[in-house]
């Protein structure tokens, strides 16, 4: 059976980068603190790890973006 590889289209997928940062955020905090039970942390740890891929594909998406502009028409301030 080939392995699964990592996905990161989430089931619940967040609205945004930021949306994904907070949840990612509690989720730590949660799991930080001790108090969940393994089967809930194993749980939470793949949903964090889903979380994190997905705020990277979004950094790596505006990132190509800002290179493109970089590369076109953007010039540095004062130039005319």
């Amino acid at each position: 059976m080939p392995k699964a590889s990592p996905k990161t289209d989430l089931p619940n997928e967040p609205a945004s980068y930021e949306q994904a940062l907070e949840e990612l955020e509690q989720l730590v905090g949660r799991i930080e603190s001790g108090q969940m039970p393994l089967d809930q942390m194993l749980a939470g740890y793949q949903r964090g790890a889903a979380l994190l891929a997905f705020c990277r594909k979004r950094l790596d998406a505006v990132q190509d973006q800002i290179k493109v502009l970089d590369e076109g028409s953007l010039q540095a301030w004062g130039q005319e």
